[in-house]
């Protein structure tokens, strides 16, 4: 049969139509098309930039520096709880990566329809602005207004120019994110409100049987200090042998022993002045006094973001330094503290003062009060700086590099101290001046630094090991 016969054989009329129709299927198709495409091939978190992890941070720290009761452990875990957070509320926009839902327990968040489109900035906004108010709960009007701002800020920035429809999604996503985040986070009966009382669970004269044992230290509020914070959640520590270090050298007052020596070196360190370069390594990483500074957990966050900033890198990579340093700062401070208080060591300036020189001081002064002599209001061994400065480093170079060089800038512009930039050749470096800092200070052994610092670095590779990406 002569198709071409039958074709010419077919009325002007009918071709027409049929022309007719098969432009307008053709151009339904296309436009079907196109919305589709738009559908599936959203704006991913990695086309935005990292402005509004940096801002909301700088708000925590700005609010977090004048919060009595959050020293030692809940500033972190308030930080653990941002960062997932948002990381948890968008991670649909992160194709390479995948829910921490299943791998923590109690977490469990719905997923984001990945087929829609959201403004990830809008997101995070949310989420921050939820829950960092609920985690201050006593913060001031200033510091709320503060953080109202952060909000109002980022919410106009990122509203320029999205549809309704966009703005309502995300603002629904992070809010919702945010909400079942605290539920989850109230359940932890030992964190949650810790800030309210510090000093909560613990009498020191019930645990005080030796010379060697911690009692308290003047001036200081005569109590310790977070005795049953390691009881509160962990996100990698499994079990309370995973919160316990390696037991201390042991304890000796004879001259001949390691313990002594160990003494005798922090003595000798402060003895009778430190030199220029000692005294500011011991300011420089101090960050013991509220009021002053941030607390020395949350200067990681501090130091991250200027990596953020001399990166200039993308939202993704800010969500994920967020979620990683705090995780990696909160499980830190509870395995310190649980260790703390499993060994109950006491400070340098009780042993010194007592079996070497009655008359000797630490270093650490606070210019607020102008007290002399201070020590921290808690056992010794392990140092919660260098162990919270370990784990965040390891968490740092999982992201930015091994031997990521910096200038770290986190005290410029400060009077009370030399606020210059310090350089380091890795986060790893600044982790064990950030350890070596505290023995020349006075307020702990040599044992406490390096167990600390290297125990850090364990638990920030555990919460490198978790399953982030698909």
């Amino acid at each position: 049969m002569n198709i071409s016969k039958i074709a010419i054989a077919i009325p002007n009329k009918t071709l027409k139509k049929y022309f007719m129709y098969l432009s307008l299927l053709f151009i339904g198709i296309y436009i079907s098309g196109c919305a589709k495409d738009s559908t599936h091939n959203p704006k991913e978190v990695n086309d935005f930039n990292h402005e509004v992890i940096k801002e909301w941070n700088e708000t925590f720290l700005q609010v977090e520096r004048y919060s009595a009761g959050y020293r030692p452990g809940p500033a972190p875990r308030g930080l653990a709880y941002l960062g997932i957070a948002a990381y948890e509320a968008c991670v649909a926009g992160m194709p390479e990566y995948q829910s921490l839902s299943g791998q923590i327990d109690g977490l469990s968040i719905p997923e984001a329809d990945p087929e829609l489109e959201y403004n990830w900035p809008l997101v995070v906004n949310e989420t921050y602005n939820y829950l960092l108010p609920l985690f201050f709960s006593r913060a001031t009007a200033n510091q709320l207004s503060g953080i109202e701002k952060t909000y109002t800020t980022f919410f106009q920035a990122n509203s320029a120019g999205v549809s309704q429809d966009i703005i309502e999604r995300s603002k629904e996503r992070g809010q919702q994110v945010a909400e079942l985040i605290w539920i989850w986070a109230k359940s932890d009966q030992i964190g949650h409100e810790h800030y309210l009382d510090p000093f909560q669970g613990y009498n020191w004269v019930d645990h005080y049987k030796k010379d060697g044992d911690w009692l308290p230290t003047t001036p200081g509020p005569g109590k310790p200090m977070g005795a049953v914070w390691g009881k509160a959640r962990a996100f990698t520590l499994k079990s309370q042998a995973d919160k316990i270090c390696i037991p201390p050298i042991p304890f000796s007052e004879s001259p001949q022993s390691e313990f002594y020596s160990q003494a005798l070196e922090v003595y000798a360190q402060n003895t009778p002045t430190l030199s220029y370069e000692k005294e500011w390594i011991g300011e420089y990483w101090s960050d013991d006094l509220v009021n002053l500074t941030f607390s020395p957990g949350p200067r990681w966050i501090a130091i991250g973001i200027q990596v953020l900033e001399l990166e200039n890198s993308n939202l993704e990579d800010a969500i994920l330094m967020a979620a990683k340093v705090g995780m990696a700062l909160n499980d830190a401070s509870i395995a310190c503290w649980a260790s703390k208080y499993q060994y109950n060591l006491e400070r340098p300036v009780s042993y010194i003062q007592r079996v070497i020189d009655p008359n000797w001081r630490t270093s650490l002064y606070n210019p607020l009060t102008n007290e002399e002599n201070n020590t921290p209001s808690f056992p010794a061994y392990p140092s919660g700086h260098s162990t919270m400065g370990g784990a965040a480093a390891e968490a740092l170079a999982s992201l930015f590099g091994y031997n990521y060089s910096m200038a770290d800038k986190c005290h410029i512009g400060r009077t009370e101290f030399s606020g210059e930039p310090r350089n380091f050749p890795s986060f790893a470096a600044m982790a064990q001046e950030n350890a070596w800092s505290r023995v020349p200070l006075g307020v702990h052994f040599r044992m406490d630094s390096e167990v600390g610092v290297n125990f850090g670095f364990e638990i920030g590779r555990k919460v490198n090991k978790l399953r982030w990406k698909k």
